[in-house]
């Protein structure tokens, strides 16, 4: 039978407090990180794919007899299919070609049907670019000191972008 010391009661809450809350926050912190750097990777293969997508449906995809040209509403689904995950209200794309440029979020593309690019940007050789911001606010915030409901963290934007050249 093992008799404690009534000067050693209490060191078991002692010792979690001093070394379990820190290892506690540093598992948070691993996941919270984890989960950014997953969010920024998608974002960046849903534009990627995004551009992959509109480059190869260019000026011969428009002209007769074919019909594969795409609108902006195909190019964002194709984001929207490749960034699973990411709320398309929140999904910010910037589609740049040399008609100009223009920007939307996820759920403002879904309803815009005009082809993308458009002509004189669809021609074989020129670039197109779409860019996408997704913000991040971490979970992290909660546990910061004095953090209530009248404390707001500042959000992290992640940017992500793709150029590809017209190959049709």
């Amino acid at each position: 039978m093992l008799v404690r010391n009534r000067k050693q009661r209490g060191s078991s809450t002692i010792e979690f407090t001093l070394v379990g809350i820190p290892m506690i926050f540093v598992l948070v912190s691993t996941f919270e990180i984890a989960r950014g750097m997953w969010m920024y990777h998608t974002l960046a293969y849903g534009v990627k794919e995004g551009t992959r997508y509109a480059s190869v449906h260019g000026k011969a995809c428009a002209t007769a007899p074919n019909n594969c040209a795409v609108t902006v509403s195909q190019v964002a689904q194709k984001i929207s299919d490749s960034a699973a995950g990411l709320l398309p209200g929140q999904l910010t794309l910037t589609f740049t070609s040399l008609s100009g440029t223009f920007s939307c979020t996820v759920t403002n593309c879904l309803a815009n049907n005009s082809p993308w690019p458009p002509d004189p940007g669809n021609a074989l050789g020129s670039d197109i670019q779409i860019s996408g911001v997704y913000p991040f606010q971490s979970g992290l915030a909660m546990f910061w000191p004095g953090a209530g409901p009248g404390v707001n963290f500042t959000v992290a934007n992640f940017p992500a972008s793709s150029k590809e050249t017209m190959q049709n």
